[in-house]
């Protein structure tokens, strides 16, 4: 089973941007679907964005507009770039994967997850 590791969280003034990567230690192409969900102290995990072996794309009303997803098959890579950061982004960011197709952004469709890389948004 392929472990997945995040990368690139850190702290930033809101407006600002980071770009999360998630490398995989294995080939991802497997996967047709991976994701990026996220946990603030206190809160639920929820999920930001989901994109599948087709290229589609599905993004939390949240994040639209604001966030992209991509994957790399070639270099086995799953990112977030993420910009116009508020303080409400404050959170564990996570990486996770399924071999189930379609987009999806509930916890329960995914059974590979990362450790998870922080990030913080100040006012």
């Amino acid at each position: 089973q392929v472990q997945l590791v995040e990368s690139g969280g850190g702290s930033v003034q809101a407006g600002g941007s980071l770009r999360l990567s998630c490398a995989a230690s294995g080939p991802i192409y497997i996967y047709n679907r991976m994701a990026w969900f996220r946990q603030a102290p206190g809160k639920d995990r929820e999920g930001v964005a989901s994109i599948d072996s087709g290229g589609i794309i599905l993004y939390a009303d949240s994040v639209k507009g604001r966030f992209a997803v991509s994957k790399d098959n070639d270099k086995n890579t799953l990112s977030l770039q993420m910009s116009s950061l508020k303080p409400e982004d404050s959170a564990m960011y996570y990486c996770a994967a399924d071999r189930a197709w379609g987009t999806r952004l509930s916890l329960s469709e995914y059974s590979i997850w990362g450790q998870g890389t922080p990030v913080t948004v100040s006012a």
